[in-house]
């Protein structure tokens, strides 16, 4: 009787473990018909982290076409140093 009582975070109550679902917000080129440039460089740091790195699809909301769209344009700008590749400390 007592096990019953303290396993009661298995009845869906909420007690976590679970996933939290969160509707994934569309892909802002396939909306806007935008193009990926490697030479605009203000759109490009929009998609990079404050230490340089690229921000994962699942976190810009981006679809996979333009994610990778995106990391060719990036990948092409650090090679031709309009970004850095790593932000000094």
């Amino acid at each position: 009787m007592e096990r019953e009582q303290q396993g009661g975070d298995r009845d869906g109550g909420g007690g976590g473990g679970g996933r939290f679902f969160q509707r994934r917000r569309p892909c802002r080129f396939c909306i806007d018909k935008g193009s990926i440039d490697f030479k605009d460089v203000g759109l490009l740091r929009n998609f990079l982290t404050e230490r340089g790195r690229i921000v994962p699809r699942r976190i810009s909301g981006n679809c996979m076409r333009h994610q990778r769209e995106l990391t060719a344009a990036v990948k092409r700008a650090r090679h031709i140093a309009l970004i850095s590749f790593a932000e000094e400390r």
